[in-house]
């Protein structure tokens, strides 16, 4: 692969993880302790928008609307945090990004329910939930949804697709998945070749990763719990994105090579040097702005703003990804 070319900033960013990312933590994390007591400011919802919190039977969502506009378009975004960790502020700016860059669109975070002590298959059966009451209740048609996630929201994201089209709902126009957990038995080969590259679940197994207390008595490789083990067909389009540094490397390969066997579209972009979910760095390093700037491009393409997706496979993307002619 030769030597990475990234930028300083993504180089400096990326060494910071082990510090700053809380998602990295051991016992306070699997302990529960971090969702009971999440430490954050209160988020403000930016001018423009309508903010609104659904209660539901078993969770909540929130839900984003950009205020006087309706464009019919929704995004259905699933959150990270290995099954354990906390709907957290980033998720919020997550949706006031997605909102923007499908031009007006709508976007439903779903906080569902985590272990340890709501195990499988609680976040599925939130997840799913989230998805009808979008059908059901506000009326929005299938062609108009984009489900979107992160790590583990980006294997429930897989999780929900799988299931929808197993029982016969209506799936939803597309999926944008970045750094997708998509196999718990963490059988890939970038487990051990990137063990000594990952900054945040790299050199130890006393992570989120390893003994998933989301699985419970479960086999983990139930398509529903690790969606890599699933099959594909049917599925509509999707954006994958994915650092090369990333032990969960292997987790988005093996998903999106499964959908080529399956004949389904999709995009899968390998950004060189970068990290887990380097997209949380927004605007502050050049592939973070990148990574936003091709998601944007991939909701034009599913919500026929423009033509149709561009079949291009496995993309190797440096600190500027290359364009397209």
């Amino acid at each position: 692969m030769g030597e990475k070319k990234i930028s300083v900033r993504g180089n400096l960013v990326r060494d910071m993880m082990k510090n700053v990312m809380e998602t990295s933590l051991k016992q306070p994390i699997q302990s529960g302790q971090l969702r009971r007591n999440p430490v954050e400011p209160a988020w403000i919802c930016p001018p423009g928008y309508g903010y609104e919190i659904i209660e539901m039977e078993e969770f909540s969502m929130e839900f984003l609307q950009p205020e006087g506009i309706f464009t019919g378009r929704v995004i259905l975004q699933l959150h990270g945090g290995g099954y354990i960790g906390p709907m957290k502020n980033i998720y919020r700016r997550f949706a006031v990004r997605y909102s923007k860059i499908s031009y007006g669109g709508d976007v439903l975070t779903v906080d569902y329910r985590v272990a340890p002590e709501h195990p499988y298959p609680a976040a599925l059966e939130d997840a799913l939930a989230a998805y009808m009451w979008l059908l059901e209740e506000k009326g929005y048609q299938p062609r108009n949804v984009v489900i979107a996630g992160d790590s583990a929201g980006g294997g429930l994201s897989l999780a929900l697709g799988l299931y929808l089209r197993d029982h016969g709902y209506p799936m939803p126009a597309g999926f944008i998945l970045m750094s997708p957990w998509t196999d718990l038995t963490n059988s890939g080969e970038s487990y051990e070749e990137n063990y000594h590259l990952d900054p945040l679940f790299g050199n130890s197994r006393d992570n989120m990763l390893f003994h998933s207390s989301y699985i419970g008595q479960e086999d983990p490789k139930n398509p529903y719990i690790s969606p890599m083990f699933g099959q594909f067909h049917g599925f509509p389009p999707a954006l994958f994105q994915v650092g090369s540094y990333e032990v969960l490397l292997s987790d988005t390969l093996a998903a999106a090579g499964k959908m080529k066997e399956a004949g389904v579209k999709r995009r899968v972009s390998v950004y060189e040097g970068m990290f887990h979910v380097f997209q949380m760095a927004l605007d502050l390093i050049p592939e973070s702005q990148e990574a936003w700037k091709e998601a944007e491009e991939f909701l034009r393409i599913v919500y026929g703003i423009r033509r149709r997706l561009d079949g291009e496979p496995v993309r190797r993307v440096k600190s500027r990804r290359k364009r397209r002619k």
